[in-house]
């Protein structure tokens, strides 16, 4: 089975990095790599957010966009929370965070995870509907994976994000998410 946007469920469908300036990170990707355009939330926590198992107030802003059929998503965090994003950036600096991979079964992923040695480092709800879960997986991988809970809202929301991206031409690179 596949999304509407082109990548199969249960697959990889996002790659993220963290930067330290989000306008500056699209301009960047919109002049440097001409992917655009890109769909701005400028402050997000998540829904009841839980960062290594305790409520979090950390903020970032996101911003995704598509290179192909792959979903790219900008982070920049708005605070010195603690975060799966500050983690990173502590131990290694700016740069690729996770890879997203969709599930259909958030639960079971997360407890095959866990079964092989990796922590639930951040769990919440998101505006597209169903929740995210990062595994900290930085042990032995290149950086987390990010489970994003599938459904007809993320098809949705994601396939329009890839459908503006289709004959781009330039104009409006900053488009609000959602």
């Amino acid at each position: 089975m596949r999304y509407d946007f082109g990548q199969p469920v249960s697959g990889i469908m996002q790659t993220a990095f963290i930067v330290p300036d989000i306008h500056a990170a699209i301009d960047h990707w919109v002049s440097k790599l001409v992917i655009g355009p890109w769909f701005l939330l400028g402050e997000f926590t998540g829904i009841d957010p839980q960062y290594r198992g305790a409520p979090s107030s950390s903020k970032c802003a996101i911003a995704m966009s598509f290179a192909g059929q792959m979903n790219i998503e900008l982070i920049q965090p708005l605070d010195d929370q603690p975060s799966v994003y500050k983690d990173t950036i502590d131990e290694r600096g700016y740069g690729f965070h996770h890879f997203g991979v969709s599930t259909l079964k958030l639960d079971e992923d997360i407890a095959a995870y866990r079964d092989k040695g990796y922590e639930l480092a951040f769990f919440a709800g998101v505006p597209t509907g169903g929740h995210v879960a990062y595994m900290d997986t930085r042990a032995d991988m290149p950086g987390m994976i990010e489970f994003i809970e599938g459904g007809p809202a993320v098809d949705a929301a994601f396939t329009s994000f890839y459908q503006a991206t289709l004959g781009w031409d330039g104009s409006n690179p900053i488009r609000k998410f959602g």
